[in-house]
């Protein structure tokens, strides 16, 4: 798959580092928000063998508010510019907002990752002007409801059926607005609007969304289903998050985004061992 200029072939799990420049993400909030700790932080994960670094501005954590648009560029412009200039590696935003997506691949971003799947306005004509002129890739993400609700006893009939017809339909409206089929990634949307029985139910069926033929995103790192399940708080998750992904990267997953890049690129190792020796 072509980032812009740079060519991905999954032919292994890749991981993505999660670069929060937010006062107020669940697991970082606040520690990366100076543009000298952001650029080591991304230097440290490209040193541990990240090949993408997802750089978001505006927390979408159960019950976050909006950040206005000024305040979410002045966040993550300075940082993507800052990362695209020193370091080789693939710079992924982390925005809803078109004007954002519009700003941040003019700095240097080479994938949009939209947990609102190019809801907002503008948000879908603006990414598919990027795929068709620049080979910039779009990761739509599930959701139920929004950051705000999503948690509020969300229901389903079958998550993994729901997912899967999401997928479906995002990549028919993404096709038809001049997307190539190439440039889709999906991710199921662990945490996002889900129990904890739903996210596990996700992790267990992750082959099923292999069926598309594009790359599968999966993204627990931290998150509450693997601190309700082991009665961790935030900061002691590392042994969940490593399984979780491990079991996701041994059912199909292409990227795994996480805030732990050594531990999981180092898992990510005995995973490809495993699966390639004779």
């Amino acid at each position: 798959m072509l980032f812009k200029d740079r060519e991905v072939i999954f032919n292994s799990p890749k991981v993505m580092g999660i670069l929060n420049v937010t006062p107020d993400s669940f697991s970082d909030g606040g520690r990366f928000i100076s543009l000298n700790k952001a650029l080591k932080q991304a230097s440290l994960m490209l040193k541990h063998g990240a090949t993408f670094i997802d750089v978001g501005g505006e927390s979408t954590r159960p019950g976050a508010t909006a950040v206005s648009l000024e305040e979410e560029l002045n966040r993550v412009i300075p940082v993507i510019e800052a990362i695209n200039n020193e370091l080789d590696v693939i710079v992924s935003v982390d925005t809803s907002k078109a004007i954002v997506m519009q700003e941040a691949v003019s700095a240097g971003a080479r994938l949009i990752n939209d947990v609102r799947a190019l809801k907002l306005p503008n948000a879908l004509e603006t990414a598919a002007k990027f795929a068709k002129e620049l080979n910039v890739p779009t990761c739509v993400m599930h959701m139920k409801g929004t950051p705000a609700t999503m948690q509020c006893a969300p229901q389903y009939g079958c998550v993994v059926a729901e997912v899967s017809d999401f997928f479906r339909f995002q990549i028919e409206r993404l096709t038809s607005a001049g997307f190539h089929y190439n440039q889709i990634l999906l991710d199921p949307g662990f945490g996002f609007g889900k129990s904890l029985d739903n996210n596990y139910q996700l992790l267990k069926s992750l082959m099923q969304f292999t069926q598309f033929d594009l790359p599968v995103v999966a993204g627990m790192s931290r998150k509450s289903m693997i601190g309700n399940l082991l009665n961790k708080d935030v900061d002691n998750r590392l042994s969940g998050d490593i399984a979780a992904h491990t079991i996701a990267a041994m059912l199909g997953a292409s990227i795994l985004r996480v805030h732990d890049v050594e531990q999981t690129v180092d898992a990510m190792k005995i995973v490809g061992k495993t699966t390639s020796v004779k």
